[in-house]
């Protein structure tokens, strides 16, 4: 595991709660050179004084070093970790997604807003419909496997995508890939109801044309 050691005072926003971690605040950080150069690799993260601050997803090709899985020491970044994230995360969602109209998108995971740092998903038709999901972090990336097997088992939707978001990926040094991660892909295009609003939307890529 990777030790990230924040330069002394930079921990101010870590103690705050600020989930990101900028190379700016970063010292040094100890670990095997494979480990270093692969996006999402968990690290611990400790003060100048060795002091216990966070665990991290550490991606040394993106702007921000390290985003925060948790400040919670007695608490491993595992299976069981990120299962639970994805599944307070629908939970939270739920009263929303049971209200939607089959032509409606629903936001059923909020990356940092539900201790998921980098990952949206949305829905899209309920369960006969598809869940597209977006990673746009090394640390979600590493974990995308169990990400999706808790989002098949707490959805009941067969039909997962995901989409990519080229500069984003870029930015992070993560390969450009999209297509469906189980199940099928969606059809080229659905129309969605958005405020009363009609819309043709591409669910693959995210772009709308508003009818008129």
């Amino acid at each position: 595991m990777l030790i990230i050691t924040i330069i002394q005072g930079k921990e101010k926003s870590l103690l705050a709660g600020e989930p990101w971690i900028y190379a700016s605040a970063i010292d040094k950080v100890d670990g095997k050179p494979n480990e270093k150069m692969k996006p999402g690799s968990t690290a611990v993260v400790q003060s100048s004084a060795k002091k216990f601050l966070a665990r991290a997803a550490y991606n040394s090709k993106s702007q921000i070093r390290a985003r925060v899985w948790t400040f919670d020491e007695a608490q491993p970044v595992d299976h069981a970790l990120i299962k639970g994230r994805v599944q307070a995360a629908l939970a939270k969602s739920a009263p929303a997604a049971k209200k939607a109209r089959p032509d409606q998108v629903v936001k059923l995971v909020n990356a940092e807003a539900d201790g998921l740092p980098g990952l949206l998903v949305e829905s899209f038709g309920g369960k006969d419909g598809y869940l597209i999901c977006e990673f746009q972090a090394g640390g979600v990336e590493a974990w995308k496997v169990p990400i999706v097997q808790a989002l098949l088992a707490g959805t009941g939707c067969k039909n997962v995508y995901e989409r990519c978001d080229d500069l984003v990926r870029k930015g992070e040094g993560l390969p450009l890939v999209a297509g469906a991660l189980a199940g099928d892909e969606p059809p080229d295009e659905v129309i969605v109801t958005d405020g009363g609003v009609k819309f043709s939307l591409d669910l693959k890529t995210g772009h709308r044309n508003r009818f008129r």
